[in-house]
């Protein structure tokens, strides 16, 4: 039997993650937590009913399932008002909360589902810039809460986030992680700090590419182009720290030296771990030990496996042409 998930705040991040979940044959309660007169729940009710079948419409387009299922997908999805949010949130195994990314709004949320869920449930928030510390206080019995970001828009994207608090439970993190895994998502732990693995990452890479426009490097769309077919295609199949291993960290030594001073700044210097990689013979593949230990994998066969995800990738994109043959 499925569990029972329930998604508190209705809204665009609830409707998204009840798409996911109802998908995925899960009976899903969205709650709305604020107090509304009837006919104003009537009407926010049928506008997440509007864009939860709208996004199921759009992925039955997509070939994700036939267009005839979407009624009994969407038919998984009860909105529930904040007047029976205590009768149903006991009944729920896991909790997302996804109401605004504002601190007290979230803890004043957070305390109260807690206090009507019970001890039981698992409790998770969504958000994407608050540190779970900063919001277990709120919690009680905080061993079950911890945060779960998810990249948007969550019904096509796989990756989800986990970053347990001080005081979350082992089992915590493996129930979340085996309900997620479970439902075809992609999980990554990390630790409480600030911008989670994605955010951290892509704000920098984001920042560099609109720096390049403005430093008249390339037009917005060449950059663009590169992006896609160059470092998205690439990063897709090896990641960022396998690349690195591959290629050699010796490379990323040197291109890091160079740029730092040919662009006259210290935001190209390699960190630490670059340079204690060096000096102990640590840099990739070629060594057998870089950030991954290569030293019982068959680096031949492990090469031609990502070569042909490669090449999968390619054929997707439409890029593999047949030789010219004369």
């Amino acid at each position: 039997m499925s569990a029972s998930i329930a998604l508190i705040g209705a809204g665009r991040m609830g409707r998204g993650l009840a798409v996911v979940f109802a998908y995925a044959g899960h009976d899903v309660a969205l709650i709305d937590l604020k107090p509304r007169e009837a006919d104003q729940f009537v009407r926010l009710a049928e506008e997440a009913r509007r864009e939860i079948t709208g996004t199921l419409a759009t992925l039955a387009h997509l070939g994700f399932f036939a267009a005839t299922d979407a009624a009994a997908i969407a038919g998984r999805v009860r909105l529930v008002p904040e007047a029976e949010a205590g009768a149903v949130l006991p009944g729920a195994a896991f909790i997302f909360e996804g109401v605004p990314e504002v601190l007290e709004q979230k803890r004043a949320a957070l305390a109260l589902v807690s206090r009507l869920a019970g001890p039981e449930p698992v409790i998770a928030s969504t958000t994407s810039t608050i540190l779970v510390d900063d919001l277990a206080g709120a919690i009680e019995h905080r061993e079950r809460f911890m945060n779960a970001h998810w990249l948007n828009p969550p019904y096509l994207m796989p990756l989800v986030e986990l970053s347990p608090g001080s005081a979350t439970r082992p089992e915590v993190v493996q129930a979340l992680r085996s309900l997620l895994e479970g439902i075809g998502k992609v999980t990554v732990l990390c630790a409480a700090r600030p911008g989670y693995i994605v955010p951290r990452i892509q704000t920098l890479a984001m920042n560099e590419a609109a720096r390049m426009v403005e430093e008249g490097v390339a037009s917005a769309e060449d950059i663009d182009q590169a992006v896609k077919y160059g470092f998205g295609l690439r990063f897709a199949v090896l990641g960022l720290l396998e690349f690195i291993d591959w290629g050699g960290g010796d490379i990323l030594y040197y291109a890091s030296r160079y740029l730092t001073k040919a662009l006259g700044n210290e935001r190209y210097a390699a960190p630490e771990i670059i340079e204690r990689n060096m000096r102990e013979g640590h840099i990739g593949m070629k060594t057998g030990r870089g950030f991954l230990d290569y030293d019982k994998i068959d680096l031949e066969s492990h090469r031609l496996e990502r070569l042909a995800a490669f090449a999968t990738l390619l054929r997707g994109f439409g890029l593999v042409r047949p030789p010219v043959l004369r």
